[in-house]
């Protein structure tokens, strides 16, 4: 049996890490407010966005502009994977990687190439130790970014894309549903041509309407922007989910550093009783032996 010093450093140990969780909790529950405000604000925009341009994309040929063009043959693909750049949020993260890692593998035994393009250091170092080539990074910057670094990615895809680097895109980010479920979800961002198809067929019918200027002239100019709407919205949903998660997991570890405490605290009286117990028992004993 422990010695009670060593039950009692213990339970002094377990409620400065119940300190730490706690505080953790509660940064995690400020930065989700905003973190959460941020997705809800800029989820009507980007439906409607998807609204829209489904009803053009579907109305137009596919041949008026190169992103809408579904290439006979696949050879390669590049997938986009959004992580977090820190841990203690649970299985978020690996649910991700776990996720992108499988899409790339069923992928590649197609006889399709598979390329990353990675946000957040939990995504950086999965792939690295992947056999899959890496072609950009970017850590360090989920913590706070803006539109710019959607734009950023958004080049990267686009310009890939259209120098034939890669025949489709896949995005795999962490969908906010609420602050107790947070989905792994995976999203065809290229070819255009079928994404808009996938949204036109969630809406539902659609009203026809008349466009200025000209249909093609329109997807001209919002067919990158509708790349660059649908990663950043990746990137909020994902750092929604990411102190989500975590709010939830450092109150899962604040409750179970109670339950350690109750227990130690329990090992500490038990050995506490039998020290007493033992002397109490030596006192008699000696009593005894000077009546003797």
């Amino acid at each position: 049996m422990p010695s009670l010093r060593d039950v009692l450093n213990k339970i002094n140990s377990v409620k400065k890490t119940k300190q730490i969780t706690k505080a953790m909790n509660m940064v995690a529950s400020a930065k989700l407010r905003n973190a959460q405000n941020r997705i809800e604000r800029f989820r009507p925009y980007a439906d409607k966005f998807y609204d829209m341009l489904g009803d053009l994309a579907k109305g137009a040929d596919a041949s008026v502009h190169p992103l809408l063009e579904v290439r006979e043959t696949i050879k390669a693909t590049c997938i986009v994977l959004i992580t977090s750049d820190r841990g203690l949020c649970g299985s978020f993260n690996y649910s991700l990687i776990a996720m992108a890692l499988h899409l790339a593998k069923k992928l590649a035994a197609e006889g399709k190439t598979v390329k990353f393009i990675c946000v957040g250091k939990k995504a950086r170092d999965a792939v690295r130790k992947s056999p899959y080539e890496m072609l950009s990074n970017h850590a360090d910057m989920m913590n706070s970014f803006d539109f710019s670094l959607a734009s950023k990615l958004g080049q990267e895809v686009i310009g890939g894309y259209l120098d034939g680097a890669f025949d489709e895109v896949q995005l795999v980010f962490g969908q906010f549903v609420s602050i107790a479920r947070q989905v792994s979800t995976t999203k065809a961002i290229l070819p255009l041509s079928s994404a808009g198809e996938e949204e036109t067929a969630a809406a539902g019918p659609k009203t026809d309407y008349i466009y200025e200027p000209s249909v093609e002239g329109l997807l001209a100019e919002l067919l990158p922007r509708f790349i660059n709407v649908q990663l950043y919205r990746g990137l909020l949903d994902t750092s929604a989910s990411e102190h989500a998660a975590r709010m939830r997991a450092m109150d899962n570890a604040t409750r179970a550093c109670d339950d350690m405490v109750g227990a130690l605290t329990l090992a500490y009286n038990k050995a506490r009783q039998a020290t007493i117990t033992r002397e109490l028992m030596d006192i008699v004993g000696g009593a005894e032996a000077l009546k003797g």
